[in-house]
């Protein structure tokens, strides 16, 4: 046999062996284990790709049952208590929450100036969560206020002078904006409100004036993400609101095979919605595993301190993902599976550690009692606050009398050297009452230390935030 004819005669042979291998392979599973297996494979990935939309779903809906609608200003009077089940939500501000709709045009969102006694910080993000400008101080009005332009999606018309214009990629979206008050007292807590309240959101060329305010404080107002078949229902509604973006176009026909494609009602059947819980479930694990090993390499090294979200997730959600090779949308899973929005840029305005252990590196516990010494001179020009979250749902504690402890709060008691000890536990330590975060018993918390206005001190690790202790 000539060569040329060997190989050719060898190519052959691999490939039969190829092709019978595949068809063996294939009559192992019937055709229903086989859209079985299709279902469930896809709609693990469905979920890690689409939890930042569920998490904007879960936020707009609890607005609408909360009396507000799009292109409306949800906003909580006192600082949010554990009746507010977003993720990890601030409770040491005033939240205003204005959500957008430019699918019938334009939408103009004002930003009143700072003052000598308030200021509004925060960020417009479209409805991915991907932020499209910073407010505020370390914004683009620079504390001086401004009209913001929002553009739906492909406008081409030319925008009118006098406004800050941003371009969305999505119709909807929302401002998260905190008006920061000076202390916890009364009468600052009023004035944060009064100045939010000079927020307004109307369609372009409309009145200010017609801005609607609901207050949601002290009602129930559930954000939560749900990891049952109920989450493909909330994607579904994302799905059918919102245009296609290029980058997102490889999920059409996964989508597809879950029973979700726009234009047309889903309706899967109850062995489909079996698939889908058992999928959900699967999906929720791979993503709290991949939060729990995010903590390595920690932001102050020997610490347990960290910011678990990776780079290229936190650069991403503020350049639009801009880079060719780049789409973490592993990390962007882990991000809004513990919290909502994204900063245009993180480290400017505001900065974030989030600690899920002790010293030792063990659990913390709701049944047992910590302590977090804050050091004096803390980098910043606004506050720092330290919160208290269930470990579980990333929600404030329920039922807890108190979340946080923050700088701003002139009843904190400090410690003669300027450092501030914070006591977590079921019970306060005698004498520490001023100090103490009540945390559930039964149930497992984590923290999230918050810095507003960080100076650069904090990113060259001049200032170091040391480990919680418990104490035995």
């Amino acid at each position: 046999m000539k060569p040329n004819s060997y190989n050719q005669h060898a190519l052959l042979l691999a490939t039969l062996t190829v092709a019978l291998g595949t068809v063996a392979l294939s009559e192992e599973f019937s055709p229903e284990e086989l859209q079985k297996r299709a279902i469930h494979r896809r709609a693990v990935e469905a979920v890690i790709w689409g939890i930042p939309a569920v998490n904007y779903e879960r936020m707009l809906q609890a607005t609408i049952d909360n009396g507000g609608k799009l292109n409306q200003v949800v906003y909580w009077s006192r600082p949010v208590n554990s009746k507010n089940q977003t993720l990890t939500p601030n409770p040491d501000t005033i939240y205003l929450n204005p959500f957008y709709d430019t699918s019938k045009g334009p939408v103009v969102v004002e930003i009143p100036p700072a003052d000598e006694n308030n200021v509004i910080v925060g960020s417009f993000d479209m409805a991915w969560q991907n932020a499209l400008e910073d407010v505020g101080p370390a914004g683009a009005d620079k504390g001086k206020g401004a009209k913001y332009l929002i553009l739906p999606p492909g406008y081409k018309e030319k925008a009118p002078e006098g406004y800050i214009v941003l371009e969305s990629e999505t119709n909807r979206g929302f401002v998260i904006l905190r008006s920061n008050f000076k202390s916890r007292s009364d009468a600052d807590i009023k004035s944060a409100v009064e100045h939010g309240k000079k927020v307004k959101i109307y369609p372009l060329g409309g009145n200010p004036d017609s801005t609607v305010y609901v207050d949601a404080y002290d009602k129930p107002f559930d954000a939560t993400i749900p990891y049952d078949a109920t989450f493909f229902e909330y994607l579904d509604r994302f799905v059918q609101a919102e245009p296609w973006i290029t980058r997102d176009k490889v999920m059409i026909d996964s989508l597809k095979t879950i029973g979700i494609e726009k234009g047309k009602p889903f309706t899967p059947d109850a062995n489909t919605k079996r698939i889908l819980e058992s999928a959900v479930r699967e999906a929720h694990a791979e993503v709290a595993l991949k939060f729990e090993k995010g903590f390595v390499p920690p932001f102050f090294d020997g610490t347990r301190w960290g910011l678990p979200i990776p780079k290229e997730t936190v650069d991403g959600m503020g350049s639009g993902f801009a880079k060719p090779n780049e789409y973490g949308i592993d990390g962007r899973a882990v991000m809004y599976h513990i919290g909502y929005f994204s900063a245009k840029h993180l480290g400017t305005g505001q900065f974030y550690l989030m600690n899920i252990s002790d010293r030792e590196g063990k659990s913390l516990e709701g049944d047992k009692t910590y302590r977090l010494t804050v050091p004096p001179n803390a980098p910043i020009e606004q506050y720092w606050s330290v919160t208290a979250y269930d470990r579980e749902t990333h929600a404030l504690i329920v039922g807890m009398s108190r979340p946080s402890l923050a700088s701003n709060d002139t009843s904190v008691q400090k410690n003669a050297d300027g450092s501030t000890d914070v006591y977590f536990g079921p019970k306060a330590p005698a004498g520490k009452e001023a100090n103490w975060v009540p945390t559930d018993p039964k149930r497992q918390f984590e923290l999230l230390f918050r810095l507003y206005g960080p100076k650069k001190e904090l990113f060259e690790k001049a200032w170091n935030l040391p480990d919680v202790e418990e104490l035995k």
